[in-house]
């Protein structure tokens, strides 16, 4: 049986199999992921690679990713961690933020571990690599955290899909309160990276599109920046009525303790996505009477899912409740089992492509919805008020202003060449 999945070394391995007895060829040529070949058979471990950061700039979303990965795959399996006869392996990898590290990690996983679906990652621009991985391989691949528009939009591939939310959803969530608090006119302050860019790009399409009007260009500020006062300085003499801050990862408490120093506050109001519960943590009475969105705070959903996301973390994890990205890490593992239900086991593409389009499911944060066209999730988003730095409950900082829901909510399609009947994306080209 041939289970590598290297196309290079496949090629190969048919060249020698045709010298042998050109009958062999059809059994192989209709899936270069020959790793796959049976795998789906029950008692077969099937193996899922989470590719992530746990030593990089963005490590404390890694950890997130991970742990609610790791308590998605027990909820959706009621403590089995099997599906359709299969025991669940879950194999981590660190690339700490770092490209060529990511993609050498995913090759060992598929080439190595023989994991059959790959998850992650954190970093926007590390995933948009990972992408090209997924369709060498094809092999699915379910976008992190990463939220930046392309991977589900002018990057998309149909091997990708991505339960968690991009920046469009962020900005839809933010839009209309920064409208109705601040005024229409508004500059952006951005990280310089494939987020930062993303994440502008959809607050200047969502906000323009509302009647708001841009002062100036994006300000673009290098990730690994230490002193921000010039560019904090440009933010206050826009002459913006507020600003969008766009910014992840934990230099952000040096960003905004600065821009609190420099008084930014008294001069322009300020739009921005609360973060983790450690980082807020750290920021301290710098964010008190901001209101901001947020992609998940264990405070805000209302449902029995979120409740035992919230028990069962606060008991695994010394008291600790899920952070902004437990969730995303948890919905993608829901999303896993039950189309690998739906395929009994089948982990090749064209089983699982169409077991996750159109897949819905209930979820911590509500309903979830995989748009088949883009194979981008329509989940509900939150706008909060930051009311308390030293809550009775843990990290409980925040006062629920409006649940977005998951259709007024909904990021506008761009992938190329994939509209139907019920959504118009752009033509492909």
């Amino acid at each position: 049986m041939i289970v590598f999945r290297s196309k290079k070394t496949f090629t190969v391995l048919v060249v020698v199999i045709v010298l042998v007895s050109m009958v062999v060829m059809p059994a192989f040529a209709s899936n270069n992921n020959a790793s796959h070949f049976g795998n789906h058979q029950e008692g077969v471990p099937l193996k899922i690679g989470v590719l992530t950061d746990h030593s990089g700039p963005l490590a404390i979303y890694g950890f997130e990713q991970t742990q609610g990965f790791e308590l998605g795959i027990e909820y959706a399996t009621d403590g089995t961690m099997e599906v359709a006869g299969r025991p669940i392996e879950i194999v981590v990898r660190d690339n700490g933020g770092d490209i060529d590290q990511a993609l050498a990690d995913a090759r060992e996983l598929i080439e190595v571990e023989g994991v059959e679906i790959l998850v992650g990652t954190v970093s926007s621009t590390v995933t948009l690599n990972l992408q090209a991985t997924a369709v060498e391989y094809e092999i699915i691949l379910m976008a992190g955290p990463a939220a930046t528009p392309a991977i589900t939009g002018e990057n998309f591939n149909e091997y990708t899909f991505r339960v968690c939310r991009n920046t469009f959803q962020d900005a839809a969530a933010g839009a209309s309160f920064a409208l109705n608090e601040y005024g229409s006119n508004y500059v952006i302050y951005a990280s310089d990276d494939a987020f930062g860019a993303g994440t502008a790009a959809a607050f200047d399409f969502v906000l323009q599109s509302r009647g708001a009007t841009p002062v100036r260009d994006t300000i673009f500020v290098p990730t690994d920046t230490t002193d921000y006062t010039a560019s904090i300085t440009e933010m206050i003499e826009s002459g913006a009525d507020f600003a969008v801050v766009i910014w992840a990862g934990a230099s952000g408490v040096t960003l905004f303790n600065q821009m609190a120093e420099l008084g930014v506050q008294d001069s322009l109001g300020v739009l921005t996505g609360f973060n983790s519960n450690d980082i807020q943590d750290l920021l301290g009475l710098n964010q008190v009477g901001d209101i901001g969105f947020i992609v998940y705070h264990y405070t805000a959903p209302d449902n029995e899912i979120n409740d035992w996301l919230v028990e069962t973390h606060k008991e695994r994890y010394d008291g600790d409740p899920p952070d902004l990205f437990t969730e995303c890490g948890f919905a993608t593992a829901q999303a896993i089992v039950a189309a690998v239900e739906a395929t009994e086991g089948d982990t090749f593409p064209d089983a699982m492509i169409p077991a996750l389009e159109g897949l819905e499911f209930e979820g911590p944060k509500g309903t979830y919805y995989i748009r088949p066209e883009d194979h981008q999730a329509l989940v509900p988003m939150y706008v909060m008020k930051l009311v308390d730095t030293e809550p009775e409950e843990p990290f409980a900082y925040y006062e629920l202003l409006a649940e977005i829901s998951a259709e007024d909510a909904a990021p506008p399609c761009l992938a190329p060449g994939r509209s139907s009947e019920n959504l118009e994306c752009p033509p492909a080209e």
